[in-house]
C-alpha cells in the first residue's frame, strides 16, 4: 500500500518471512550439536554444508530457504512499495543476495580441506569438482550483493527520508561486514582465525536481515498519514446534504 510521499508498506508477511530468513541464516549455530568435529575458529563455515560431511543437508536446506524468502520479499517489497530508483536498486540487489544463497546451496563443497588433508591436497591439485569451485564465486556473491543492498537501502532511506532504522544503521553494518571480509584476506595469509571470522560475517548479514524486517514492521506500526484519497473521499462525503 503505497501512502503519499513515503514509501508505503510492505505486506507482513515480508517482514516475517525476513525475519525467519535470518534465523535459517545462521544455522551454522548448530554446528556445536551436529559438526562439532569441525574447528569452528579456523574452519571454513562452508564446509559445514560440503556434501561427506554429516547432516550437510540442514546447513543447504537453511541456505536454500534463506534464498527463497528473501527473493519472495525482495518481489513483493517492488511490487508494493512507492519505487525510486535507489530504493528499486537497493531491493534488486537484497533479491541478488537470495540468488547468491540458493547458489551456495546448489553448489557445495565436495569435502572440508580443514579437516581431511586428502581433501586439502585434492584442492590444492585443482581435481575436485565444478561446484566445489565455484562455490567460492556464489560465496563471493553473497557477501557483495549483501553489502551494496545495505548502501543502497541506506542511501535511499537518507535521500528519501524513509525508513529511519535502515538510515542510521545499514551504513554502518555494511562498513563493518566490508571489514570483515578484507579480515579474511589476512586471515588466509596468516593460515587462523578465517573460520571465526566468516561466522562474524554470517552473523553480520543475519543482523542485516533482521534490520530490513524491523524497518518494515516499525513503518508498519507508526501511525502514518492517510492516503492521499482518504481527504478527498471525506470532502466529498461532506458535502452533500444530510437527509436526516
Amino acid at each position: 500500500m503505497r501512502r503519499g510521499n513515503g514509501p508505503g508498506r510492505a505486506p507482513l508477511f515480508v517482514a516475517l518471512l525476513l525475519g525467519a530468513s535470518a534465523v535459517t541464516y545462521a544455522s551454522f549455530a548448530l554446528e556445536t550439536w551436529l559438526s562439532p568435529k569441525l574447528d569452528a575458529f579456523n574452519g571454513y563455515a562452508s564446509e559445514l554444508s560440503a556434501v561427506d560431511q554429516p547432516f550437510h543437508a540442514v546447513y543447504n536446506v537453511g541456505d536454500l530457504v534463506t534464498g527463497v524468502m528473501v527473493i519472495i520479499s525482495s518481489v513483493t517489497a517492488l511490487l508494493t512499495l512507492r519505487r525510486r530508483p535507489i530504493a528499486t536498486a537497493g531491493w534488486m540487489f537484497l533479491g541478488l543476495f537470495g540468488v547468491s544463497a540458493i547458489g551456495d546451496a546448489s553448489f557445495p563443497l565436495d569435502c572440508a580441506p580443514s579437516l581431511e588433508t586428502w581433501c586439502a591436497l585434492r584442492e590444492r591439485a585443482g581435481t575436485l569438482s565444478f561446484a566445489h569451485d565455484f562455490h567460492e564465486v556464489t560465496s563471493t556473491a553473497v557477501i557483495t550483493m549483501a553489502v551494496i543492498a545495505l548502501f543502497l537501502l541506506g542511501l535511499a532511506a537518507r535521500r528519501y527520508d524513509w525508513w529511519p532504522p535502515l538510515a542510521r544503521w545499514a551504513w554502518p553494518l555494511a562498513l563493518v561486514e566490508v571489514v570483515a571480509s578484507a579480515s579474511t584476506l589476512v586471515a588466509m595469509v596468516l593460515g587462523r582465525w578465517l573460520g571465526i571470522i566468516q561466522r562474524a560475517q554470517i552473523s553480520i548479514l543475519c543482523l542485516m536481515l533482521l534490520l530490513v524486517a524491523w524497518t518494515l514492521l516499525a513503518d508498519r506500526l507508526r501511525p502514518g498519514a492517510p492516503d492521499a484519497e482518504r481527504p478527498r473521499e471525506k470532502a466529498g462525503a461532506a458535502s452533500w446534504p444530510r437527509c436526516w
